[in-house]
């Protein structure tokens, strides 16, 4: 078994950095597209900036990388329940704000189950070396 787990070709850290750099353009692409001035548009940058710096900060400082992975995963879980209004919203959103949700709750869901899945194999990594 390896000793370093990948998703989609990424370690789990680069792949927070991918997800929350797409957030991050994502809330400024629609800020930027809106006709309005509202701050609500950047809301998955609000989701994909922490996902960035914990990203970078477990690269970083490997010693510690669990636990910024696992405060990623709680940027995640908030993400895919923002998301989840996109049910709510359906029939009354501008088609920007469902894309915006849609996002959040997708790349927040890939996320969280890359993470369960690199928590599983670091699990499994350690019961297969007797720790």
């Amino acid at each position: 078994m390896s000793d370093e787990f990948k998703f989609l070709g990424f370690s789990i850290p680069n792949f927070a950095i991918l997800c929350g750099g797409i957030l991050v353009l994502t809330g400024i692409a629609a800020y930027a597209i809106s006709d309005t001035d509202s701050w609500t548009a950047l809301i998955p940058s609000f989701f994909g900036t922490p996902l960035v710096i914990l990203g970078l900060l477990s690269n970083k400082n490997s010693e510690n990388s669990h636990h910024y992975m696992h405060a990623s995963m709680v940027f995640a879980l908030i993400s895919v329940l923002g998301g989840l209004r996109i049910f709510s919203i359906w029939g009354e959103a501008s088609n920007l704000t469902l894309i915006s949700h849609f996002q959040l709750l997708f790349i927040g869901g890939i996320f969280m189950f890359s993470g369960i899945l690199s928590f599983r194999h670091i699990r499994k990594l350690r019961e297969s070396l007797g720790e």
